[in-house]
């Protein structure tokens, strides 16, 4: 098969007959450990995409998983959120001695149809983050984790009965909440990789702004400066949030008006021309940003230095 096509697996009957798990109890989600699965098929598929969400704790994986043009091994344990649709690379690599273990929980989208997790999944933004992004956790955050999935085992495992999709949907919101609050803690123990986005965004926003292809091209998109840093809108949302309180877009702004400031107090250019240097094709949306970050109108900012 062509490494880059991509293999769409389209239910989650369909994983457990690839992986040569037996049928599913129930259609619409499943859950079992990764050291029962076959990974053969993972040397003849290169990229994947599935119809269903999939959550799991891999350790001694013995593949490496790809984003761009950058491999990462996660041999130590981590935790990966996949949502429908997302495309991710698996490839395979030498045998590793440990023992692989871990879990998977797969859950369809017509499982949580009708449900307030229906309308609060898509609010969790790990499920866009690339595998580079990881959760990385520690011990006693992965006994949590195990303890709420064994719940859900043993509530998948029992007699199904009225009661059951509900006590399984909290408690997949109780593992949500979880991650998320994981999630924020890895944000501040990585610091120091953090900090140097941080850095890279800086500089990145530095060079947009001196740059007179800004005004041709308009304003970086938030898309645009993550796919330069090499990682997802949304973990980059998460870390500048974390370190500075501020979205990626703010920063954005912030670096606009930055530099529209200097523009007004020191160059001979009218309002239109500003805006039109700093990649806006409509003064008016220039002045209405300027007045909603400043409380000033562009005229009103240079009128004070006189």
């Amino acid at each position: 098969m062509n490494q880059q096509q991509v293999h769409r697996v389209k239910s989650i009957a369909a994983f457990h007959k690839m992986k040569g798990l037996p049928a599913p109890q129930h259609p619409l989600i499943s859950i079992f450990d990764y050291d029962s699965i076959d990974c053969t098929d993972e040397v003849h598929y290169k990229n994947f995409v599935f119809d269903f969400y999939h959550i799991s704790i891999k350790r001694s994986v013995g593949t490496k998983y790809k984003y761009g043009q950058n491999h990462y091994d996660f041999n130590d344990g981590v935790m990966f959120f996949i949502a429908p649709n997302q495309v991710f690379g698996i490839e395979p690599i030498a045998e590793i001695a440990t023992p692989k273990s871990g879990w998977f929980l797969m859950i369809h989208p017509d499982f949580i149809w009708n449900t307030s997790l229906a309308k609060t999944i898509k609010q969790y933004e790990f499920f866009d983050y690339a595998v580079n992004e990881a959760l990385f956790l520690s011990e006693k955050e992965e006994t949590t984790l195990t303890a709420i999935v064994k719940n859900i085992e043993q509530e998948y495992n029992a007699n199904l009965d009225n009661f059951s999709q509900n006590i399984i949907i909290s408690q997949i919101e109780t593992l949500l909440h979880y991650s998320e609050r994981f999630y924020q803690r890895q944000f501040i123990t990585r610091k120091k990789a953090n900090h140097q986005i941080l850095d890279q965004l800086e500089k990145l926003l530095a060079d947009y702004f001196n740059n007179e292809a800004i005004t041709t091209k308009g304003l970086p998109t938030v898309q645009i400066i993550a796919e330069k840093l090499n990682v997802t809108p949304n973990y980059l949302s998460g870390v500048l949030k974390s370190l500075t309180g501020q979205s990626t877009q703010q920063h954005i702004h912030n670096k606009l008006i930055e530099k529209a400031k200097e523009k007004l107090a020191t160059a001979n250019l009218s309002i239109s021309e500003i805006a039109y240097e700093l990649g806006f094709e409509h003064s008016q949306s220039f002045s209405k940003l300027f007045k909603t970050k400043t409380n000033f109108s562009p005229l009103e900012y240079r009128n004070s230095f006189n």
